[in-house]
C-alpha cells in the first residue's frame, strides 16, 4: 500500500503529524509513507525513518499534481483540509481520508466564547482520520531528529553549559508573548542559568530582558541555527515557552515543560503539550480569553491582563523544581 501525507504548514500543525505518519508505517504492513508539505518545512521530516519520500509543495499546485499522479498513490491522507488540499483530492481521483477541522464551531467558540470543541489533542483528532484503516494511537511522544550530533561546548559558554533553563521567548504574534519586563522579573528569580531561545525576530527583545535579569540570563535568539538550537533545548533541565515552534518540538524529548498561554488557548487548537511526564499549562480564565484562534499583534482591550495576570510565581517554581 503507498500513503500521501499532506500538511502544508506550520511548524506545530506539521510536528503534529509524525506520530500519523509512524502510526501508519508502523500499523499498515508493508505501507510505504509519503508526505507533502511546503520547502520552508521540509526540516521537521529531514531524517525521520517512518518517510520513505518527502514531497515538497512547487509553485504550481498543477505540478505537484502531476507529481502526485505520477506516484499512483492508493490512499491519499489530507490533514490540512483547505482548497489546495480539495483541488488535488479532486483533481487525482486517489481516496482519501481527510481531518475535520471543525471550523463552525471553532467559529462559534471563539465568537461567543463557548466550548463548543472537546479538549481533545490534535494528534487524535489527526488519528481519527484515518481510523477507518484500523490505525490506532500508539501512546507515543512526536519525532523530531536532530540533524548532527553536537556539542554544547561548541555552542554555549561554559556558565550555561549545565542544568539550565530554557525560555523559549519568540511567537508569530505578540498576544502569545509575555511582555518583556515581566520575562525578565520572572527571569531574574530563577536561581539556575537561563537560555533564551528564539529567532532573530527576537533577537532585540532576549537583549532587553538579559540586560535586565541579570548574568545568569544568556540571549542566544538568532544565534543558534534551529537545528543548533532544538540540540540545546533537548539537553535542558526544564523549559518555559509559548504557543510556537520551538516548544512544541521540545516535547518530543520529554523534558518537562511550562507551556504558557496569552490571548489564545490550548483546548481550542487541541495542542496543549502531547505526551510528555511533566507538563505544566499556565494561563488565566477571563472573559475576553480566547480573543482570537492563532493571536493578534496587539490586545484589543488594550490591558492584554492575559499575560500580565499570570503570576510569576507559578514559572518560578516550576523552574526552580
Amino acid at each position: 500500500m503507498k500513503v500521501l501525507v499532506i500538511r502544508f504548514s506550520s511548524m506545530g500543525d506539521i510536528i503534529y503529524t509524525t506520530p500519523v505518519v509512524r502510526c501508519l508505517k508502523e500499523q499498515l504492513p508493508g505501507a510505504e509513507v509519503h508526505f507533502l508539505t511546503k520547502p520552508a518545512f521540509r526540516y521537521i521530516y529531514d531524517n525521520n525513518p517512518y518517510v520513505d519520500k518527502l514531497l515538497l509543495l512547487q509553485p504550481k499546485l498543477s505540478d505537484t499534481i502531476r507529481e502526485i499522479k505520477a506516484e499512483k498513490y492508493d490512499i491519499l491522507v489530507d490533514l490540512h483540509t483547505n482548497l489546495r488540499t480539495s483541488i488535488i483530492k479532486l483533481r487525482t481521483g486517489i481516496k482519501s481520508y481527510t481531518y475535520d477541522k471543525q471550523r463552525l464551531r471553532k467559529w462559534l467558540s471563539l465568537k461567543f466564547n463557548l466550548k463548543l470543541v472537546p479538549p481533545v489533542h490534535l494528534v487524535d483528532r489527526y488519528l481519527k482520520a484515518v481510523a477507518p484503516l484500523g490505525i490506532v494511537n500508539d501512546g507515543k511522544p512526536i519525532n523530531y531528529y536532530i540533524k548532527k550530533q553536537y556539542l554544547l561546548d561548541d555552542l554555549l559558554p561554559a556558565s550555561h553549559r549545565h542544568n539550565y533553563i530554557v525560555f523559549v521567548i519568540g511567537a508569530t504574534h505578540n498576544t502569545k508573548r509575555m511582555p518583556n519586563a515581566k520575562v525578565a522579573d520572572i527571569c531574574r528569580q530563577i536561581d539556575q542559568p537561563v537560555l533564551l531561545l528564539g529567532g532573530n525576530d527576537v533577537k532585540a527583545n532576549g537583549d532587553e530582558i538579559a540586560a535586565a535579569a541579570g548574568s545568569h540570563v544568556l540571549n542566544i535568539c538568532g544565534v543558534t541555527s534551529l537545528d543548533e538550537s532544538v540540540f540545546i533545548l533537548s539537553k535542558a533541565k526544564r523549559l518555559i515557552g509559548f504557543d510556537t515552534g520551538l516548544t512544541h518540538i521540545a516535547e518530543a524529548f520529554n523534558i518537562p515543560i511550562a507551556s504558557v498561554w496569552g490571548a489564545t488557548v490550548p483546548e481550542l487548537l487541541g495542542v496543549q503539550p502531547y505526551q510528555v511526564n511533566d507538563a505544566l499549562v499556565v494561563g488565566v480564565d477571563l472573559p475576553c480569553r480566547p480573543c482570537s484562534k492563532f493571536g493578534q499583534e496587539k490586545c484589543p482591550l488594550g490591558h492584554f491582563k492575559c499575560m500580565h495576570n499570570i503570576d510569576d510565581a507559578i514559572l518560578v517554581n516550576f523552574a526552580n523544581a
